[in-house]
């Protein structure tokens, strides 16, 4: 039998052997080696940085149109006690109003028939 089969250690060595070619192949055909993988790699980063960039700027306008709902909605939330603490000062004016107005009814009531009973004194006399 001339046939022989590689053994574990002769598959292993031919498979490291293997990688390390194809490892050499790669880094003879790197960006250092070629001018057009640099290009590349150079134009990637740049998108790369462009992509950062914009998502900054659109993290930051983010924050800054949350800053500006918040302090809207502190001014409706302050506009909103306003008017309730108007509200309740209006419902007093009104309540006070209103007392004043029956108190000087019945104060005017009195008065009349106060006159009613003096003339009716003043006739039986």
């Amino acid at each position: 039998m001339g046939f022989k089969d590689p053994g574990y250690l002769e598959r292993k060595g031919a498979a490291t052997d293997a990688r390390k070619a194809a490892l050499e192949k790669f880094r003879a055909n790197s960006a250092a080696n070629n001018p057009a993988a640099a290009e590349r790699q150079a134009s990637r980063q740049a998108v790369s940085e462009a992509r950062d960039a914009r998502a900054a700027a659109r993290k930051a306008a983010k924050a800054a149109r949350a800053i500006e709902l918040a302090a809207e909605a502190l001014r409706a939330n302050e506009l909103a006690e306003q008017a309730e603490r108007d509200a309740a000062a209006q419902v007093e004016r009104d309540k006070s109003e209103k007392a004043t107005r029956e108190y000087t009814e019945q104060a005017e009531r009195k008065a009349a028939r106060d006159a009613r009973y003096a003339a009716r004194k003043a006739r039986n006399k």
